[in-house]
């Protein structure tokens, strides 16, 4: 009985003092104090300080809790309120409301809060009327409140907020734009279908339409209306094909729709409205993170990408790779032992190399960045680095120079046997990979459904398949006999398979200048493969002899240096596509289906050679055009060459998180189709005359 009344106690408490924070909100423009300290520190930032008049931006309030506090969702729960917002806002401009990242549940008390316990952001989008004449001051300020809480106490807090705006011409920062798009991704995605939801007497039932293969991983169902449930209470959750069914005890009679935010895990949130309808029956309960994932989901991907892995050898992105292997193998004389150490060595560096871009991005991802695969090459500084590892490999091929990996040196033979198989496999991997062969999008796809911990295998599983012609011919001796014999036409072997490096370095420097552009942000980076050029060439002439070591000092001060200018001329660096079509945005394609016609989106880059060979050999052939200007098919074009997190986040929406992508959408269509990986202009024609 003891124990009852002090529960009943403690929650009588809190309860009174969430009351008392409600009133003191109330009352808190009486209370000068109230502004003068907090205990979550807002800030107001805009997107752009210079809207452009007709056009719009983005705010953030930031929140940044002290340790043991924490501000509230929208709907805070059972003791707690979000924040509003007196706004003071010149004319022309208005606010719309806030829109909230995925919260945390928190049970003090016996009572739910809907919490955040770190710094978060809020956003909100600003509109600028078209009559506002540029250069017009547009200082937004407002009259902030929220509710800060700790376990033991909670306190209302205000504070004013503001910006400074003046008419402009919308210009975006790149550190800006990478800021938001990082708060943006912590925001919940909006479901594209109204679920349904029904009473049972005092329990509620809620059916949420999600695609079997979405991994849901610890889940919560945040209901944004008032009066419907019990938040306190118990939520199970359970699936019933495509369907998330929830249910939990109900509070209140509300009826009519209902908004609500289901936390998917990782802080993934999806929001959704739901009406009054039939719910499916319960079905199998969803597994808790530690009773596992979706098994089939994760063997089908991991299948996909070894087979998508081993695919990935017959793209030309991987030819100049494949020759150097071919000339170490063929080195190795055929020998059992040399040839196993080179093939697992080889196949080490590729799933190592593997694992390390797939961890890259997902530890990026869980940051907030909207990146996907191949980001390493969607940054110029990377496509440098390659460009002139490139060159130094073409330069070592044609003599220039000698590595003791290439060269020879027979007393390290068996040593850079093994060193030089791995980084050849790790080459082969970094380069490799962007090109998106059939299977791999899809495979590569799936990582976004699953955790971190099964996620990771699939990466492997990549490398493996990309590594497993070379560790079948170390451990097939059939397969191993058929190589050619050493002999005196390796050394021009070797020359010749300077070729295609040559050409892989020409391909990067195309990439490089397609990134920055032909002004003055290529001086450097043109400086720095000059020297770098000089470099290894002068490094030749001291192994033959020249004992001249001083250039090879001022060669590689230069070279630094031309790097340091580097980094500083290609960190704002921005292009513009050349694409036949319009450029894509969410916008566009929204205009582009409202005009009733078809509408064909594909997603591109530079360094995604599958991706040119379908624009050369399908969608810009002449009869694919006529037959899209006949049907005035609109064309729009995402260009992730440089990366956009707009395209990778429709690349995930579409389970993708790689390029190339092709949608189509016909008239009246709900749901685009997605096309094939490998693209023939019959393809493409038939989908117009159908």
């Amino acid at each position: 009985m003891n124990l009852l009344s002090e529960a009943f106690v403690t929650r009588a408490r809190h309860t009174v003092l969430a009351l008392l924070a409600v009133l003191a909100s109330m009352l808190g423009a009486f209370s000068p104090a109230a502004a003068q300290s907090t205990h979550i520190q807002p800030k107001l930032v805009a997107e752009s300080a210079v809207p452009a008049p007709g056009g719009a931006t983005t705010l953030a309030l930031t929140m940044a809790p002290d340790k043991t506090w924490h501000g509230y969702w929208v709907n805070g729960g059972d003791a707690g309120f979000g924040l509003s917002v007196e706004w003071n806002a010149p004319e022309g401009v208005s606010v719309a409301p806030f829109r909230y990242p995925v919260p945390d549940a928190l049970i003090l008390f016996g009572m739910m809060n809907h919490v955040y316990e770190h710094p978060y952001a809020l956003l909100a989008d600003v509109r600028i009327d078209k009559s506002v004449a540029p250069g017009t001051d547009l200082a937004l300020s407002g009259v902030a409140n929220w509710l800060a809480c700790t376990d033991k106490v909670c306190v209302p807090e205000k504070a004013v907020i503001s910006v400074a705006l003046k008419a402009g011409d919308g210009k975006i920062a790149s550190t800006e734009r990478t800021r938001f798009d990082r708060w943006r991704a912590l925001l919940p995605q909006p479901l594209d279908r109204h679920g349904t939801w029904e009473r049972r007497g005092d329990m509620l039932r809620f059916a949420i339409p999600l695609p079997a293969s979405t991994a849901v991983d610890a889940p919560h169902l945040f209901v944004e209306t008032q009066d419907v449930i019990d938040y306190a209470a118990p939520q199970s959750f359970s699936r019933n094909g495509d369907h998330i069914i929830v249910e939990a005890r109900a509070k209140g009679d509300k009826e009519g729709p209902v908004s609500a935010l289901l936390k998917l895990g990782d802080g993934r949130g999806l929001s959704l409205l739901l009406e009054l309808g039939a719910v499916p029956a319960a079905g199998e309960t969803i597994a808790s993170p530690a009773n596992g994932i979706d098994a089939g989901l994760f063997w089908t991907a991991l299948g996909g990408a070894i087979l998508g892995g081993l695919i990935l050898n017959l793209m030309p992105c991987v030819f100049p790779i494949l020759s150097l292997k071919a000339l170490s193998l063929a080195r190795s004389g055929g020998h059992a032992r040399a040839a196993k150490v080179e093939a697992l060595a080889y196949t080490a560096g590729a799933i190592a190399t593997a694992l390390l871009l797939g961890g890259a991005l997902l530890l990026l991802r869980a940051a907030g960045e909207q990146v996907g695969w191949a980001f390493q090459l969607q940054h110029p500084l990377s496509v440098l680095a390659l460009l002139i590892l490139a060159l130094a490999i073409t330069l070592n091929l044609l003599g220039a120079y000698e590595l003791p990996s290439f060269g020879g040196g027979q007393a390290l033979a068996d040593k850079d046997g093994a060193a030089g198989g791995f980084w050849t496999g790790a080459l082969a991997a970094f380069v490799a990979t962007p090109c998106s062969g059939p299977l791999l999008g899809a495979a590569l796809g799936a990582t976004l459904a699953l955790p971190a911990w099964a996620a990771l295998p699939i990466f492997g599983g990549l490398g493996l398949g990309l590594a497993l012609p070379f560790l079948a011919i170390g451990f097939v001796p059939a397969l191993r006999n058929r190589l050619p014999k050493p002999g005196p036409w390796m050394g021009k072997f070797r020359k010749w398979m300077a070729l295609p490096m040559g050409l892989t370095a020409l391909g990067l420097a195309w990439l490089l200048w397609r990134q920055l552009g032909s002004g003055s942000q290529l001086a450097w980076p043109a400086v720095a493969v000059a020297m770098a050029v000089v470099l290894f060439t002068h490094y030749g002439a001291i192994q033959r002899g020249d004992r001249r070591s001083w250039l090879l000092i001022a060669a590689g001060l230069l070279f630094v240096g031309s790097l340091a200018g580097t980094v500083g001329e290609v960190a704002d660096a921005g292009r513009t596509t050349g694409a036949a079509g319009s450029t894509f945005s969410p916008d566009a394609l929204a205009k582009a289906r409202a005009t009733g016609k078809p509408v064909f989106v594909y997603f591109t880059a530079d360094w995604c050679l599958s991706c040119k060979a379908n624009e050369a050999g399908a969608i810009n052939r002449e009869a694919v055009q006529k037959a899209f200007d006949k049907a005035g098919v609109v064309t729009l074009v995402g260009d992730w060459t440089n990366g956009d997190p707009a395209i990778t986040r429709t690349l995930a929406e579409h389970g993708r998180n790689s390029v190339p992508l092709y949608l189509w959408y016909a008239p009246g269509a709900a749901k685009p189709e997605i096309l094939p990986q490998i693209l023939t202009p019959g393809l493409l024609t038939d989908k117009v005359e159908r």
